[in-house]
């Protein structure tokens, strides 16, 4: 790719997040392609797809999400491990309004664009439970798939402006409900809550 069709390519995708950010993922391609200041024809050229689009621009992030899993295996113990990448994972997803919901359609969609990246992700989400469940600090009843679905809730809560503000809190009883060894204890990591309202 020639230097200036990466950079128009670039300049999109960064357009492309700060718009997905304030509108969500059904932002209009011709709204990023005028804010972006490029006809929508040179945005189909680079990105042909709206999850063509939302693959390149979530594409390192899930990178970032899945060798983060891999750091924590070995960094940190099975619990912390587990909270700490479920934390992480539900505070990136919620950086871009409504893409949990194109996530689990692209699990079960092998011909999304974005199924390769979301099976990675909750493969390495299911990897940390299974060694939390291994030592015997998570409770082996759910899988890799139950712990996506959670990321998934965990964050639609997040973007629910009467339930923003109960997030974190719940998400702590979440996280509890997972740990074998939580009840009645701080979570791993655990944020106060901003507001018990």
């Amino acid at each position: 790719m020639r230097a200036d069709a990466r950079k128009n390519r670039d300049h999109v995708l960064a357009v492309a997040g700060t718009a997905i950010t304030e509108q969500g993922v059904d932002v209009s391609l011709r709204d990023i392609a005028r804010r972006a200041d490029v006809g929508l024809a040179t945005l189909l050229r680079h990105f042909p797809t709206r999850e063509a689009l939302l693959e390149a621009l979530l594409r390192t992030s899930f990178d970032e999400m899945t060798a983060q899993a891999g750091e924590l295996e070995t960094s940190s113990s099975p619990e912390d491990a587990l909270v700490s990448w479920l934390r992480d994972c539900v505070a990136w997803t919620t950086e871009y309004r409504g893409v949990t919901v194109l996530m689990a359609a692209a699990i079960e969609d092998t011909e999304s664009a974005l199924h390769a990246s979301c099976v990675t992700l909750r493969a390495a989400g299911a990897r940390l439970l299974a060694r939390a469940q291994a030592a015997g600090a998570a409770r082996t009843d759910i899988d890799g798939t139950d712990l996506f679905a959670l990321v998934a809730a965990l964050a639609w809560l997040s973007d629910q402006p009467s339930l923003a503000p109960r997030a974190d809190h719940l998400f702590d009883v979440v996280a509890s409900a997972i740990l074998t060894n939580a009840a009645g204890a701080d979570v791993p990591g655990e944020r106060r809550p901003r507001s018990r309202n």
